[in-house]
Parts: C-alpha cells; structure tokens; sequence
C-alpha cells in the first residue's frame, strides 16, 4: 500500500511542479511556450478557457500517440484532465508575478523550462503512462531513432505555428521555449539517469490489476498480524 501512495503522490507532485513550470513560461511575458501559444489560439475561437483548451488539445494529442502505438495509461488520463485544472488554478491563485523587464523574464522562462522538465521526469518515472505530449514525444523518439531535443524541438514548434494561425501571442521567448525545452528536458533526464524509452508503462488495466495486488497485499500483511 505504501508503494501505492508515493507512486501517485510523485504522479501528482510531478503534476503540479510541471503546471507551474507552464504557468512561469506564461508569467515570464515573453510569449507564450508553443503549446499555449496554441492553447491561447483555440481559447480565443472557442469559448474554452487556457486550461480548457490544454485538456482538449491533450486528448487529441493521446488519440494521435495511441494511433502510433503509445499506451494509454491512467497516468496519460489523470495528466490530459488535471495539468490544465493546476495551469488555472495557479494562475488564478496569482502567486507567480508577472514579469515587467527583459532580463527577469528570460530568468523565469528559463526556471519555467527547468521545472518543466522535473515534472516530466517525475511522472513518467511512475510507468503510468506518458503525458500527450510527452506520449508522443517518446513515440516519434523510437520510430525516428532521433533524440529527445531534436523530436520535442519539431513538435514544440509545430504547435507553436498552428497557434500563431488560430490567433496565438508569439513572442522571443515562444521561440526560446522551442528550442529550449527539449534540451532542458534532456538535461534532467540525464542528471536523473533516466532513459524514457526503457520504461514500460502499465496500460489501464495493468494499473488496476496491481492497485488491486497492492492493497490485496496489505490486506493480507494486516490479517497476518492479527494472527
């Protein structure tokens, strides 16, 4: 049971260390990261809110990776639905500042990258399941044989030109944050050790079977105490 716990308490903390990593991408007032760039685009022609628009971009995302033959995981879920439930409610939380200058504004950006990239790693180490972006990142990796910089690099600008289209704010900082994040992400991948194309992530019902085995397990640590 107790393995249980701290691989969803990691699945969350991942959550939100990376939402606020998003909102501080946001908050740097450079522009927008690619993704939001998008986001910002569908929210501007649809009556969907910033984190609406994440949730419906992700299960379009989850759909595409799944036509590539990416699991999907509760992991992938809880990230599509809840990653855009922490960007709102951060940002409306107003804890993050607004940057006014330059020069504090790539700082954030930069961190907003670094924080990113911790909360990838934390919640795809928990083998539940790739977020969307991610689920398609390590997809396009094991096809193209490319590393993660070079494929987050095309995906991250991709999104990025299809939310310029739609109505999206693009500014130096979207472009740092294309080109960036991919490096950032792979420097914490290396600082941890952590190769994303050997984890297997548990499908759904991988997941059920041993939430079941965990606490069947506890179950029956506790009768045999009792005896």
């Amino acid at each position: 049971m107790k393995i249980l716990f701290e691989t969803f308490f990691k699945l969350i903390i991942g959550f939100i260390i990376a939402s606020i990593g998003v909102v501080m991408t946001i908050n740097s007032n450079l522009g927008l990261s690619p993704w939001d760039v998008l986001h910002q685009g569908l929210s501007k022609i649809t009556p969907l809110s910033i984190g609406g628009a994440c949730i419906v971009v992700g299960l379009t995302v989850v759909l595409f990776s799944m036509f590539l033959g990416v699991n999907l995981g509760i992991g992938t879920i809880l990230n599509t639905i809840l990653m855009g439930v922490f960007i709102d409610w951060i940002s409306y939380l107003n804890i993050i500042p607004l940057c006014s200058n330059f020069f504090t504004g790539t700082i954030m950006m930069i961190l907003g990258m670094f924080l990113l990239g911790i909360g990838t790693y934390l919640y795809m180490s928990c083998g539940l399941g790739c977020g969307p972006r991610d689920g398609l990142m390590v997809a396009l990796t094991k096809i193209t044989k490319k590393p993660v910089k070079m494929i987050r690099a095309v995906i991250e600008l991709s999104a990025m030109t299809a939310g310029y289209f739609l109505g999206g704010f693009v500014g130096i900082g979207t472009i740092i944050t294309a080109l960036g994040v991919g490096y950032c992400i792979q420097i914490i991948f290396t600082i941890f050790n952590f190769n994303a194309n050997s984890i297997h992530h548990k499908s759904i019902k991988e997941t059920f079977l041993w939430i079941k085995n965990c606490i069947s397990s506890t179950s029956t640590t506790y009768d045999n105490i009792s005896i």
